[in-house]
Order: C-alpha cells, then structure tokens, then sequence
C-alpha cells in the first residue's frame, strides 16, 4: 500500500519561527503523521527571524529561479531546505529579500502591522502552489495552518482546479485562536488575483469592505479543523455561524 502524501503549508513552524500554538501544532503535526506511513513535504515563509546557520538551511538550486507576480510586479522566488529535527522530513522555506529579509515577522518595533503583509501572503501562497508543481509532487492531503496560507484553498479548488497535481487532493485549513490581518477589499482582490480566477471567487473573502481571511479559506477547504479554545470575539463569532450552517 503506497504511503498517503501530505503537503504541510504553515506560516510558522518549531523551531524556526514561534509565534503562537500554529508553531507547535505544525510541528508534532509532521512527526506524528511521518511515523504513520506518510510521506511528507513542508512549505513556510523564511522569514529573517530564522538563523539559517543554526537550522543548516541551504538554497535548493533546482526549485529556485521562479518569478510570482503579485499586483503586476515580477519577484524572485528563493527555495531553501532543512530537516525538520528529530526527522528526514523535508522543510521548504520560501524566500524574497524585499518580502521576509525585515527582523520581525508581521509587525514592525512600534507593533504596526505592516502595510505590504497581504502581498507577502499572496506571494507565499502563489510560491507554494508554484513550489509544489516543480516538485512534480501530487499531494492527496494540503493542510494549512495560519491566516496566511488562507489563499491556498481558493487557488487549489479556482484558479488550479484543472491541474492534474491537485485535482484529487483534500485541503483543510486549521483554524486557531489568533487574529487575522486586516485588509481593505478592492487592494486584496487586486493583488490576490491569479490565472482564470472569477470575482465571486474573490468574494467569498468578503466581509462589508474588508476581507476575512478565515471565512474565504474555510469556503473552498473541504475540512475545517478548530484548533483548541476560541476566544477572540470576531473569530469565535464567525465559528458559531460556520457550525450552526454546516
């Protein structure tokens, strides 16, 4: 019986990056999994808080090269890799100097969100799903972790819903305790736009004039996972909607 393959994309992972529980929970996640017949592929940020000496990552030539337009404009997409401790499991980090070479991760000294954090999302996930294609890699399970992998289950079941590498995959996005960004609408649905997408694709990510990351994801995921206790007031309020409704 051939081993079920699971692409792990999370925006933090121990012992790179911790910022919340996504850290922990996307790190035993890939242990357990690894030590139950899975053959597994991890995707996150490389974000400039990882001490690429300390976790021995090093650039994947053959995966590098690739540009990712985000709001017209070509970036360079940077592969690296390491080994998840303890394991053989594979990490990709996926790297862009103007995007994730800064010394913090979504905010700046003064706690101010950055302005540019949805064209780092957008580019994150558009490089994932371009990652994972260059594998040649057909995963049956994509689980994602963090607001800012919430694009992938659009891409996957929208804009990649003919590709042969995705078609029979299941996605589940994870939803924790934590806020999301907050993004302006009309900017999001510009930057995040990809190949054949449709407006009422880009829709399910509204909320009024804003967008909600959370919700969208969870519109085109075939499993929602709550990980531990809600509670901040706007999360939790929206996951009473999504039971009551599902």
């Amino acid at each position: 019986m051939s081993k079920k393959k699971v692409l792990i994309i999370a925006q933090e992972m121990e012992p790179y990056t911790a910022l919340s529980e996504i850290a922990s929970v996307s790190n035993k996640l890939p242990l357990f999994l690894n030590e139950n017949q899975c053959e597994i592929r991890i995707l996150m940020p490389r974000f400039g808080t990882i001490n690429e000496r300390r976790h021995r990552l090093h650039e994947v030539v053959r995966l590098s090269g690739m540009n990712i337009i985000v709001n017209d404009d070509d970036y360079p997409l940077i592969i690296k890799v390491a080994s998840l401790p303890g394991s053989r499991i594979q990490v990709y980090f996926l790297d862009n100097e103007e995007f994730f070479k800064r010394k913090s991760v979504f905010e700046d000294s003064e706690g101010k969100s950055y302005d540019d954090n949805i064209d780092r999302a957008v580019f994150f996930c558009k490089g994932a799903i371009e990652t994972v294609r260059k594998f040649g890699w057909a995963p049956d399970i994509i689980h994602c972790h963090g607001w800012m992998t919430a694009l992938i289950p659009m891409y996957i079941r929208a804009a990649y819903k003919n590709d042969p590498l995705f078609q029979t995959a299941k996605v589940i996005y994870s939803l924790y305790d934590s806020l999301s960004q907050h993004f302006g609408y009309d900017e999001f649905a510009s930057k995040a736009s990809i190949n054949n997408l449709e407006e009422t694709d880009l829709q399910d990510f509204r909320d009024t004039d804003f967008v909600d990351m959370h919700r969208g994801a969870s519109k085109f995921a075939d499993a929602v996972i709550k990980v531990g206790e809600i509670k901040n007031p706007h999360i939790k309020e929206w996951v009473e909607k999504y039971e009551n409704h599902s």
